[in-house]
């Protein structure tokens, strides 16, 4: 693992790289693809994924083909020192960066009911003064369902809904169950999580395995989680409403801000790093390495989020990545999906500006 990190921050090329993010995302996705070897014919592919999501959610030209149901909101994110010794990047010291995040829902349906079991997550692009930037997609289950992006595509297609039920077929899944263990182990794990009340309470967790590198080189394997300062309360009954999760998120932050705690947690001898489906071991040392204020919700419809790829695997130096392989592959997922909603029709967002009202913060 050291030596694919230590190739990995070699081949970086920083001003390269961030050029072919924010200016031509055909690059990216040509970059990322050849990278990870997906024009080899027989592999899979970002378009795969791309045809996959349409299966499973149908076509809804103008969104993310995941996570498309989404509010935009803006902050800071302010070190607090504890992780310097553990990580070189900049945003860690005792110092403000601005923030633009998203809140959003699980799966491609823009404009599904909000439910309490549904999967959240919080995407964050924290942009240090002095460079550096650092993007996210954490999400509110403690492990991910699948090892890698193959088994993804699969299992997602096993879950895809009947023409006829409209509802996935039991057998389909339970072929694909008898087939991986690790991932009904981990969706033990997901059905047994504590449910909150939104977006507010919730806490966010990376999933995948990352590494931290101080300035003597030290390379330590971590995973993290954005933990809320706001006390959790229990999930809403029914009759709740279709858009309550986001409502009650608009209405929590026009009372004021909203804080979460980034917590490092530094893994340990024998901690599984390329397996996203195995959680670590409790008791290894945590760090509080700063906090993420949100004050202000604004809808997607002309919202600072709507052209943003949060993309897991832009990095700030200090911050690397492990040989974890879904980081990889959603990289190149959501720059497809993005070249794609670039040049298609927009439709308005489940969450509109009439949802926020003026005078929020």
């Amino acid at each position: 693992m050291m030596a694919a990190i230590r190739e990995t921050l070699a081949e970086k090329g920083g001003w390269l790289r961030l050029a072919a993010v924010c200016a031509a995302p055909t690059l990216l996705v040509l970059a990322f693809a050849l990278a990870a070897g997906w024009l080899v014919p027989g592999r899979l592919t970002a378009g795969t994924f791309m045809r996959t999501f349409g299966l499973v959610d149908g076509p809804h030209p103008g969104f993310r083909r995941n996570h498309a149901k989404g509010v935009c909101v803006t902050g800071w994110f302010e070190g607090s020192g504890e992780a310097v010794s553990f990580s070189r990047a900049a945003l860690f010291t005792r110092s403000r960066s601005p923030v633009v995040g998203r809140f959003a829902l699980a799966g491609g349906m823009p404009f599904q009911d909000d439910e309490p079991e549904k999967v959240r997550s919080l995407a964050l692009w924290i942009m240090p003064v002095h460079g550096g930037e650092w993007r996210m997609g954490i999400n509110d289950i403690p492990v991910f369902p699948v090892r890698n992006a193959a088994d993804f595509n699969d299992f997602l297609l096993a879950s895809r809904p009947e023409p006829q039920t409209h509802r996935p077929d039991p057998s389909r899944m339970a072929a694909f169950l008898a087939r991986h263990p690790e991932t009904q182990q981990a969706l033990a794990l997901l059905k047994a999580r504590i449910l909150t009340s939104g977006f507010a309470d919730d806490t966010y967790n990376s999933l995948d395995s990352f590494a931290f590198i101080n300035g003597e080189g030290t390379i330590t394997p971590v995973r993290w989680a954005m933990v809320p300062e706001q006390a959790a309360r229990p999930p809403a009954g029914p009759g709740a409403g279709r858009d309550y999760l986001f409502h009650d998120l608009i209405e929590a932050l026009a009372h004021g801000p909203l804080r979460w705690h980034l917590v490092v947690t530094v893994g340990g001898a024998g901690d599984v790093t390329a397996d996203p489906t195995v959680a670590w071991p409790a008791g290894r040392r945590q760090v509080d390495a700063g906090i993420l204020t949100l004050v202000r919700a604004e809808s997607e419809d002309g919202g600072p989020c709507k052209g943003i790829t949060y993309d897991p695997l832009i990095l700030p130096e200090g911050i690397a990545p492990s040989d974890d392989p879904i980081p990889a592959a959603r990289s190149a997922v959501y720059a497809r999906s993005f070249v794609l909603r670039s040049g298609e029709p927009k439709t308005a967002s489940a969450i509109s500006r009439a949802d926020i009202r003026p005078g929020e913060p």
